[in-house]
């Protein structure tokens, strides 16, 4: 079982916002806490003040594992409607050799809950803007920058603002990547997920969990019913991630609200990346990870190979895994993040490693490197 030390000073509470809701920030702590405690390495918590970046004093929960170890930190960035005890089946492995610091993003989890402006590129500058303050409070210079789904969105999109930090950036099933494509060109939807995407256009993605009130982790459960198989390998007592996803999302959708801004239609993002991700400094390697089941299109990875065929592109196709890879096949994705990490310290593109040599594999060789 972990130890946590946890700032006495960095006890900070929202107040609640809606009595229908059950959401408890005493609850999510104590829930968070129960999920951590699964860990083998120690950890500190706390929240760390970044000012006036959105809202007038914004503040960013923030825990961190090995801080004492000397090589480059890896920062972790969640996606969409989570917090940082979902990298629970990673952190050890990630923190055997290295500091590790996981973050609620701004407008997620236990992080403030400031207004979003409503225009798509304000919103992701706003984000942008929340993690480089957090990077200056943390005085940390170079890093490793691993975001999954939205995190791996706006890990993208710090990269291209702050290139001089970023050591090695890795997306894990980043969604916001490709273009709108055509409806004739995309893969049919069912009929049901077409008409709840059309009825929950006008509103926030989790907006029926906050709806739902004290059902709301039912219908977590109803919905994701896989949720917490995923972490069963590591979880043992019942409904903890459920009980977790429930209280990370019932409270104000800051973060939500900023999301659906910048989101056009079903999973499309209104500015996509693939459009400028030629920008990105050649010099930062890439490490693309997804999972072969997920409703992410990786074939969008080997355009990003083309658009930047003079930097390093690792693309990961991981057998079996669907969005969150990261705890669908754990012991895979930990296994290609620490090489990714060990290249950025020890395998940097030099002259006399052509930048054009990019391995790739596919799903079937991910799959027989694991058997």
């Amino acid at each position: 079982m972990s130890t946590i030390i946890e700032d006495k000073n960095s006890s900070w509470i929202a107040p609640s916002w809606c009595s229908w809701s059950k959401f408890s920030e005493s609850m999510l702590r104590t829930v968070e806490k129960k999920i951590l405690g699964y860990l083998k390495t120690a950890y500190r918590g706390w929240y760390v003040d970044i000012g006036p970046a959105v809202g007038p004093a914004d503040k960013i929960w923030t825990i961190s594992l090995n801080e004492e170890a000397q090589n480059t930190p890896l920062i972790l960035l969640h996606g969409l409607g989570a917090g940082v005890a979902l990298w629970c089946l990673n952190l050890d492995s990630f923190a055997a050799c290295r500091p590790v610091y996981a973050i609620d993003i701004l407008g997620f989890g236990r992080s403030s809950r400031p207004p979003f402006s409503t225009d798509a590129a304000t919103a992701e500058q706003q984000f942008v803007k929340s993690i480089e303050e957090w990077r200056r409070e943390m005085n940390l210079d170079k890093f490793i920058l691993l975001g999954h789904s939205m995190g791996g969105f706006l890990a993208a999109s710090y990269s291209l603002m702050y290139p001089q930090r970023v050591e090695h950036l890795i997306l894990a099933d980043p969604w916001g990547f490709p273009e709108r494509t055509p409806e004739t060109h995309r893969k049919p939807i069912p009929l049901w997920v077409q008409v709840v995407a059309y009825t929950m256009s006008p509103f926030n993605p989790l907006a029926a969990i906050r709806a739902a009130g004290p059902w709301g982790e039912w219908i977590i459960n109803k919905v994701r019913p896989d949720i917490e198989k995923k972490f069963s390998s590591l979880i043992t007592e019942d409904g903890l991630i459920t009980q977790y996803l429930y209280q990370c999302n019932s409270q104000s959708p800051s973060g939500e609200s900023a999301f659906h801004s910048m989101t056009a239609g079903f999973g499309w993002a209104k500015n996509p990346m693939v459009q400028r991700i030629d920008k990105l400094d050649k010099k930062i390697p890439i490490t693309l990870l997804y999972g072969s089941r997920s409703w992410v299109d990786n074939s969008v990875g080997e355009i990003i190979k083309e658009k930047l065929c003079d930097s390093y592109v690792q693309l990961q196709v991981i057998s079996g895994a669907g969005h969150h890879v990261y705890a669908d096949k754990p012991e895979v994705f930990n296994k290609y993040v620490i090489a990714a990490c060990e290249y950025s310290e020890v395998g940097k593109l030099s002259d006399t490693t052509p930048s054009a040599n990019i391995q790739t594999k596919s799903t079937e060789e991910v799959e027989l490197d694991h058997r």
